[in-house]
């Protein structure tokens, strides 16, 4: 194992040598990417119609090319998507990101190049071991095989030249050979389409392995740890994989898991590290595991901006590049990337905890909050009061999500909150009043709206049945990978269906 270690440390040198360039000069390595991009792309179409070849600054990058959305893209992405090459991106696009972020029926399909699946995807995965192995010198991780519960659908043709699939299928079908010696399960299992049957392979064929490091979304992972617990008969994961050291998770925030991970993976070697990657690329690395932000990586050929989310509905809104961010404000980010996504609003928000190093944490989803009484609840809101209810009531949380409740004829607003307990909470009314209670702590504006209930009244939890988000899920054909429960919504569409559902149940 030393030699092993003291291979990779060697080959992680100029690596991690690159990535402490970049914390320290942060304007200048995401100049190089932008102007690499731009100097890629000006003979594609995309690049013509603004002229790329006359832009000479990021400045007259940011005045001439116009912020866009999906539906902005879906012309061209349609176009892609029928074999037109060189319209966004110089390189043949071939794969599309089948967008799955949202239990929404219309999917997105994202492009992803070559480039991006090689210098971002690829280089994503390598970083996180470099960054880990360079913090625990003596790690084990590479004595045995890692574990990623992907998507659940397999690669799809669209033409002859043409596939689409998860995001995690595309990275699958395209890793290089001798990852699989180092991968369980095969490739025949990771990309089977069918849930339940995946999982019963998954265990049956990594049972005997020794799996040292699992990655994927917290709430499914915890779905296939259990399944495999059952199947055995053991009381935690440590005892089917004694060498489990790192869970490398990302999709949807840790805390409300992270207490049931650590009674499944008992012990004081077991270490976490989050993510922050997407259809749209990878960008973000937990490069310390005992602090929870993450370094924002700056040259995976992504091109940051950044909209104060107060200025996202303005018509001329303020946006800056990673040397005018400031601490602790709320940015949707902006994104140019390696596949011609040209100043893409992915719809992710972030606050920066750290400036040189620039690191951020999610705090949300530009469509994904409560503001129907101007609250402004953000998912970063929600994680802190629920963690801090479930902390003092001893409670666990399998799955939640929050609406507003209308104002009605002689009747305040107010919100509810539809929670899948894993464990109840010692008392239910002091979990309410903690949740209202933090809430109005993280955030002022709820707390002015419920100051002697003038417009908001006291938040209601209601208790869903054992499995309901997952048979909600399974219902819509969402089940497994990287489908995601809509933690916050400003209107009932979500929580009503889900409520129908649990009085079916």
């Amino acid at each position: 194992m030393q030699i092993i270690n003291s291979i990779v440390t060697w080959l992680n040198f100029k690596r991690l040598y690159q990535i402490d360039l970049f914390k320290k000069f942060p304007y200048d390595a995401q100049r190089e990417v932008l102007f690499n991009l731009i100097d890629i792309s000006r003979k594609t179409e995309f690049g013509e119609k603004y002229d790329f070849k006359s832009i000479d600054s990021i400045e007259k990058f940011q005045e001439r090319v116009p912020v866009h959305s999906y539906e902005d893209f879906k012309p061209y992405i349609d176009r892609l998507l029928k074999g037109e090459q060189n319209v966004l991106w110089p390189t043949d696009i071939k794969w599309f990101a089948k967008s799955s972020g949202t239990t929404n029926d219309k999917s997105k399909f994202i492009p992803v190049s070559r480039e991006t699946l090689e210098d971002t995807h690829f280089r994503g995965g390598k970083d996180i071991l470099a960054l880990y192995t360079n913090h625990y010198p003596e790690t084990g991780v590479f004595k045995g095989k890692g574990l990623t519960l992907g998507g659940s659908h397999q690669i799809n043709k669209i033409n002859n030249e043409s596939f689409y699939g998860d995001l995690s299928a595309i990275l699958i079908e395209n890793l290089p050979f001798w990852t699989y010696f180092i991968k369980t399960p095969n490739q025949e299992i990771a990309l089977m389409s069918e849930w339940e049957e995946k999982l019963d392979k998954i265990a049956s064929a990594t049972l005997k392995e020794n799996v040292t490091n699992i990655a994927g979304v917290p709430s499914w992972m915890l779905v296939l740890i259990k399944y495999i617990l059952d199947l055995t008969g053991k009381d935690n994961i440590l005892e089917v994989w004694p060498n489990l050291e790192l869970f490398t998770h990302g999709g949807v925030s840790f805390e409300p898991y992270r207490e049931q991970f650590r009674k499944l993976i008992p012990g004081s070697k077991m270490n976490y590290l989050e993510t922050y990657n997407a259809s749209e690329g990878f960008f973000a690395i937990q490069d310390y595991p005992e602090e929870n932000d993450m370094l924002l990586m700056l040259d995976y050929g992504i091109f940051y901006e950044f909209i104060p989310v107060e200025e996202i509905d303005k018509p001329n809104p303020k946006i800056l590049h990673i040397d005018d961010v400031e601490l602790n404000k709320n940015y949707a980010i902006v994104i140019s990337t390696n596949s011609g996504l040209w100043r893409y609003l992915i719809g992710d928000t972030v606050t920066f905890t750290s400036l040189y190093p620039h690191k951020i944490k999610i705090s949300g989803r530009t469509k994904h909050f409560i503001n129907a009484f101007g609250e402004e609840v953000i998912i970063d809101n929600a994680e802190k009061a629920l963690k801090e209810a479930t902390v003092q009531t001893g409670a666990l949380i399998r799955d939640y999500t929050a609406a507003p409740v209308f104002m009605d004829e002689g009747k305040k607003g107010g919100h509810q909150w539809l929670i899948e307990f894993e464990k109840m909470p010692d008392d239910i009314n002091k979990f309410i009043d903690i949740l209202d209670i933090t809430l109005q702590k993280v955030n002022s504006d709820y707390e002015a709206k419920r100051y002697k209930d003038i417009a908001l009244e006291k938040l209601v939890v209601t208790i869903a049945k054992e499995k309901l988000f997952y048979n909600w899920l399974k219902a819509k054909g969402r089940i497994g990978g990287q489908n995601k429960v809509p933690r916050l919504a400003n209107s009932r569409e979500y929580i009503d269906e889900l409520l129908m559902l649990n009085q079916k149940m």
